[in-house]
């Protein structure tokens, strides 16, 4: 389970969302508490999704041209890519088994 969500930034991002693998993207910053409630959460299915999915962070504070190119005004926003497309998307703190049903129907598709 040493798998870790891989830290995502306004340098590398397009290069991470064109995996041929799903990719789940997890807007967050520092200062938010809803964020610290889903960050143990992405850590969680980097682990289980590893070599299905791509899981990644994005510091919203830290990337803000990622942030403003897909609108993020609240976070956490979590966004879904497939084939470098947004596919799906949660705005705010949810259970791990909402996410994983999001992965599922990419991973399956």
């Amino acid at each position: 389970m040493g798998h870790k969500a891989i830290e995502i930034t306004d340098a590398n991002f397009d290069e991470i969302i064109n995996s041929d693998k799903p990719v789940l993207v997890d807007f967050w910053a520092e200062w938010c508490g809803p964020c610290r409630m889903v960050g143990p959460i992405v850590e969680e299915l980097a682990g289980e999704y590893e070599g299905k999915a791509v899981i990644g962070k994005v510091d919203v504070d830290a990337n803000p041209q990622t942030s403003a190119k897909f609108g993020i005004r609240s976070i956490p926003t979590l966004l879904v890519f497939k084939n470098g497309q947004v596919v799906d998307k949660q705005v705010g703190a949810v259970p791990k088994n909402v996410l994983a049903q999001k992965l599922d129907a990419q991973v399956t598709a």
